[in-house]
């Protein structure tokens, strides 16, 4: 049994390999190998989740056991005025997915940010289970982006955007 709680400095290695695990579980027959160990290591490494960690206005959360983290979340509000907030990350170790650990982490993501009205977040559509999870949650596809994961920058990877209105 997973219980939620805030991420720390010393689970981010633990992190980071839940994240390399899941995305080449995930995203290995989408992109190959190669293009999701270059992701892992750009978006998913130890001081790329640091920043994370400090960053104001955000919730960084993990499903743990006891034992392991079976799951990770982190999301920050986007744009204050709008009062939407950006689910950036919400990922279950493949071993622990279909136990209700993500439904946990997202209803925690929700109860941190009583203030907003719109949760949003960028799914690739080839990820059939992800797009399921997310539109049994109430997410409606909104739009699409060339640059998922990216502020600025260019990722070259497509995405759906989706979003639920929030209590």
């Amino acid at each position: 049994m997973f219980f939620i709680r805030t991420a720390g400095k010393q689970d981010l290695e633990k992190i980071s390999a839940l994240l390399a695990e899941t995305w080449h579980d995930t995203y290995d027959r989408i992109y190959g190998p190669d293009k999701v160990a270059d992701i892992t290591a750009a978006w998913h490494s130890v001081e790329a989740l640091k920043t994370q960690l400090a960053r104001p206005g955000s919730e960084f959360i993990v499903a743990d056991d006891g034992e392991r983290i079976g799951g990770v979340a982190f999301a920050a509000m986007a744009d204050a005025k709008a009062k939407t907030v950006m689910l950036h990350q919400l990922y279950v170790r493949p071993g622990c997915q279909g136990q209700g650990t993500g439904a946990m982490l997202l209803a925690e993501i929700v109860e941190a940010f009583p203030d907003a009205s719109t949760l949003r977040i960028e799914v690739e559509p080839a990820n059939e289970k992800a797009v399921s999870f997310y539109e049994a949650k109430g997410f409606e596809k909104v739009g699409e982006t060339s640059d998922c994961g990216v502020t600025g920058n260019k990722s070259g990877i497509p995405a759906a955007i989706y979003e639920r209105p929030l209590p």
